[in-house]
């Protein structure tokens, strides 16, 4: 495991050689500064893990080097902890709203020091983690956030459930209790009209995230979800949900970036939905259910569910999907679809053109 490196900025040079000290033995690598001029010099040149940084200097205070340093890229990301012989909580607020990450109070226990930097690097190594959207990447998820927000119990309750194909996951007006990982199979959402009328609103495929966002707006659930095929669900309980988004920065940016996904992609289908012609809408949603195909690369969806998806009446997607075959874009074998031009079917997107 590589040593991590701590910059110490601190004038008094009693508390500068004890802490330094301090943090020796406990394997850091320790670089000091004796004022805050020389401590942004060093912090550029050195790119610590971590910076401990005295409030009250001379020449340049602990305000001034933290102001400075968190408007460099190369800089802004470190984390920062405050070292204060003050104890106002003015003092201590200026601090944190400049973007401090914690602070100490002279004088300091040993313990306290080690734990409050250990505690950072964990959470900036976990801010710093790529995670990968599996059910792998997601038991690696949540077991780093329960030691990054001391929460030991964290998503005990994470339970995979079973769902026969058309089987129900939740319906309109239900109140939300998880949000949804499929861990296998394939997930469709629908919003139904009065009129019986269903517009099919996303597909889920294995490895997405669903079900989460009327968790964020404490609402029912504005659409309904059914299973395509047999499939793998892993449910994350809503007080667990809420924890990992609201409990620190660091947890909630990561698991945003697992989350943000398919709400990208349900932002571009709702505007689509609202520009682009039913050519190209068709086209988009083949490309969608093609991600879903079977082994024999063809795609099982009805003409019916594909009109929801696309938005519109089966007979104008039976009539494009007419043209796309003559086109040389798709096959059509005992009802079955198969995508053989992909890349032209993109182009059809972009462009509403084939050729």
């Amino acid at each position: 495991m590589t040593m991590k490196k701590i910059l110490l900025i601190e004038d008094n040079p009693d508390v500068r050689e004890n802490t330094s000290e301090i943090l020796s033995l406990a394997n850091y690598e320790v670089v000091t500064a004796e004022n805050g001029k020389i401590g942004i010099e060093m912090a550029q040149k050195e790119s610590p893990d971590l910076i401990i940084c005295d409030i009250m200097m001379p020449e340049l205070d602990g305000y001034g080097v933290l102001h400075i340093l968190s408007k460099k890229p190369e800089t802004g990301r470190i984390p920062f902890i405050f070292l204060t012989a003050k104890t106002e909580k003015t003092d201590i607020r200026k601090g944190m709203n400049l973007g401090a990450d914690d602070y100490l109070t002279k004088p300091f226990d040993d313990t306290d020091l080690l734990n409050a930097i250990e505690a950072r690097l964990r959470k900036s190594a976990m801010q710093q983690k790529d995670y990968d959207a599996t059910p792998e990447g997601l038991d690696n998820f949540l077991r780093d956030a329960q030691h990054v927000l001391n929460i030991k119990d964290l998503a005990k309750d994470k339970k995979v459930k079973q769902f026969k194909k058309k089987s129900e996951v939740f319906s309109e007006g239900d109140a939300p209790l998880h949000a949804y990982f499929v861990k296998s199979g394939n997930i469709k959402t629908f919003k139904s009209h009065p009129d019986g009328k269903e517009l099919i609103t996303n597909l889920y495929k294995e490895n997405d995230f669903f079900g989460f966002e009327p968790l964020l707006d404490d609402s029912a659930y504005k659409e309904s979800a059914i299973a395509m095929q047999d499939s793998e669900l892993i449910a994350i309980p809503r007080h667990d949900f809420l924890t990992l988004l609201q409990s620190h920065p660091d947890v909630s940016a990561s698991f945003i970036s697992l989350l943000c996904k398919k709400v990208a992609e349900k932002e571009s289908q709702l505007l689509n939905l609202a520009y682009n012609s039913v050519r190209q809408r068709t086209a988009e949603a083949l490309l969608k259910v093609w991600q879903i195909k079977d082994t024999k690369e063809v795609i099982a969806i009805s003409r019916d569910d594909l009109a929801k998806l696309v938005g519109t009446a089966s007979e104008s997607v039976i009539r494009v999907l007419s043209d796309f075959r003559d086109e040389g874009l798709i096959e059509i074998e005992s009802g079955k679809i198969k995508v053989t031009q992909p890349a032209r079917l993109e182009k059809v997107v972009r462009w509403n053109v084939a050729r």
